[in-house]
């Protein structure tokens, strides 16, 4: 069995950084999909391919996977700098704001 462990990425919709927090492993898939003739609907007799296990921790799910000899790869999530400004979001609305309002 392979599998990989993650730190999941915001979504692209939103700046927050909710469900970004815990460590994922996920199993890869093993087999390919088919479409059913009849239906149309795409299967697979792949079940671990929809395992998604979540730890708090990247230690933990390393440790997760040598007990029940997972064979894992970790990829290390690329932090992002967060965008501080004085003032922040509210500063827009101040009272005693100087210069014109650009909306």
């Amino acid at each position: 069995m392979r599998a990989r462990i993650y730190q999941p990425a915001r979504t692209a919709m939103s700046s927050g950084t909710a469900k970004t927090k815990h460590w994922v492993l996920e199993f890869a898939q093993a087999e390919a999909r088919e479409v059913d003739p009849l239906m149309g609907w795409t299967s697979s007799a792949d079940t671990q391919s929809q395992v998604k296990l979540q730890f708090e921790t990247k230690e933990d799910a390393l440790e997760y996977a040598t007990e029940h000899g997972i064979n894992v790869q970790v990829q290390d999530p690329n932090k992002r700098k967060p965008v501080i400004r004085d003032g922040g979001y509210g500063e827009n609305f101040a009272t005693g704001r100087r210069g014109a309002w650009t909306h």
